[in-house]
């Protein structure tokens, strides 16, 4: 048993896992929606089309959280004003943003000496350099996220499952995507620096698709999304440790393994519930 404690005795990784536990929490409430709404693409393309910021920011001394805002806000704004376009696809407009903020970003990103750190730790971030500062605004975006998410949890709803309802209730289901939108945008934006973007979408879609498998009812789908992300955390830190892997990429990693392991048992359950009647009959 030593060995699952001697890594949680070091002070790094202690905050290493409060960092993961907090991300976690986040991404298990905005997470659920971003999965329920369909929006795992619009995820992937909000953490991707950060880099032209950071890589400015970078190369200008800025604080790289600011450069990462007004990136992502640029982005926000783009899917929503060609979201409006008849002519194209919700998935077209979102997939050129893309591909057109990731290619820019490379760009300004390749005149840096220091390209391949800089592009590495944007992907993985460094989750055993967190310091308290981090955590302090971990803490306080969880704050933002939960309060903004109890507050607009029927607006949300309702655009999730009926957006013809929302406008009859008056829900104004505009302004909800805007702001679910915006969600999403502050926890990649509060995230990435500490665990980067690729631990951010893992953590975002990964927990709560799994969690889909064992309930239909949201704010479970939330709990079940924030327990398998922190699993996935603790188990990611203790194989890092071990095998000396790559801590963040570790942890999306785990989070994806327990996507597949839900689907897994999942499967067996509904096998197993299907094939109870038929033994009961032949008794």
């Amino acid at each position: 048993m030593e060995w699952l404690l001697i890594p949680f005795e070091v002070s790094f990784v202690q905050r290493a896992l409060v960092a993961g536990v907090l991300v976690s929490a986040v991404c298990a409430v905005v997470g659920t929606w971003v999965v329920l709404r369909g929006m795992a693409f619009i995820g992937d393309a909000m953490s991707h089309g950060m880099l032209p910021g950071v890589a400015i920011a970078s190369l200008t001394s800025v604080n790289l959280l600011i450069g990462a805002a007004i990136s992502a806000g640029v982005m926000a704004l783009g899917v929503t004003a060609l979201g409006r376009s008849r002519r194209l696809s919700e998935d077209t407009t979102i997939g050129l943003l893309f591909v057109g903020m990731l290619a820019s970003g490379v760009i300004i990103v390749s005149h840096s000496r220091s390209f391949a750190v800089d592009l590495t730790g944007f992907l993985f971030g460094d989750v055993l350099a967190v310091g308290s500062g981090d955590l302090v605004g971990l803490a306080i975006t969880l704050l933002v996220v939960g309060a903004v998410a109890l507050a607009g949890h029927r607006s949300f709803t309702a655009l999730t499952f009926d957006v013809r309802k929302a406008h009859t209730l008056g829900l104004r289901p505009r302004l909800a995507n805007a702001v679910l939108l915006g969600l999403v945008t502050l926890t990649i934006v509060a995230s990435f620096r500490v665990v980067g973007t690729l631990l951010v979408f893992g953590l975002l879609i990964a927990p709560a698709a799994a969690a889909l498998f064992w309930s239909r009812r949201i704010t479970t789908i939330m709990l079940i999304a924030a327990l398998l992300g922190i699993a996935a955390t603790v188990g990611g830190l203790l194989v890092s440790w071990h095998w000396g892997t790559a801590a963040g990429a570790t942890i999306a990693a785990g989070a994806v393994l327990l996507f597949f392991l839900s689907a897994f048992l999942s499967f067996v359950r509904q096998r197993f519930r299907s094939l109870t009647p038929e033994i009961e009959s032949s008794r």
